[in-house]
């Protein structure tokens, strides 16, 4: 019988962070919404929440992917609303995220600003704007931010993309 865990992730628009890991092996579901933490980060965030099988899918992997797929090493005027973080759910999780980003600092020129907070609440986007890149991978939305990210995926994480999914993205190039 296999583990299922769960972590939290935001740092750029949910439509991306829902696509990246709806893309991926291992990857059970992504709920997409807002995130709330504590302290300083009580308002809600863009972010989603994944449910995966660590028996397919590493969380040092998820990880990795994430600081890779969104600007984790840069403070912009919208960090409030995307603020780069991993929510973790238990304990052990946050200590584990922090090595692991640590590990992963030298892949980035600039520090990685990428937080490590206790997942606290979570408020799902409507039902209209799930799975957003599935419903509409033609927009241009979609085809600008969207679709460098998954051929990132492809690329760099071809062992942990479920290619079945990512197929029409081969085939468009």
């Amino acid at each position: 019988m296999s583990l299922i865990s769960k972590i939290g992730f935001g740092g750029g628009c949910h439509w991306c962070t829902e696509a990246v890991f709806q893309s991926l092996i291992g990857v059970t579901t992504v709920a997409q919404g807002w995130i709330a933490s504590c302290n300083n980060n009580l308002e809600f965030s863009e972010a989603v929440i994944v449910t995966y099988n660590p028996d397919l899918i590493s969380l040092d992997t998820l990880i990795e992917i994430h600081l890779h797929t969104h600007k984790s090493t840069s403070n912009h005027s919208m960090r409030e609303k995307y603020r780069s973080a991993i929510y973790y759910f238990e304990p052990s999780q946050e200590d584990a995220s922090k090595h692991i980003i640590s590990n992963l600092q030298t892949h980035f020129k600039a520090p990685i600003i990428t937080q490590v907070l206790p997942f606290k609440d979570f408020k799902p986007s409507r039902e209209a704007i799930t799975n957003y890149y599935y419903s509409n991978p033609q927009k241009p939305f979609c085809e600008q931010f969207i679709n460098p990210k998954l051929k990132l995926i492809l690329s760099t994480y071809g062992k942990y993309a479920d290619k079945k999914k990512l197929s029409f993205l081969s085939k468009n190039n």
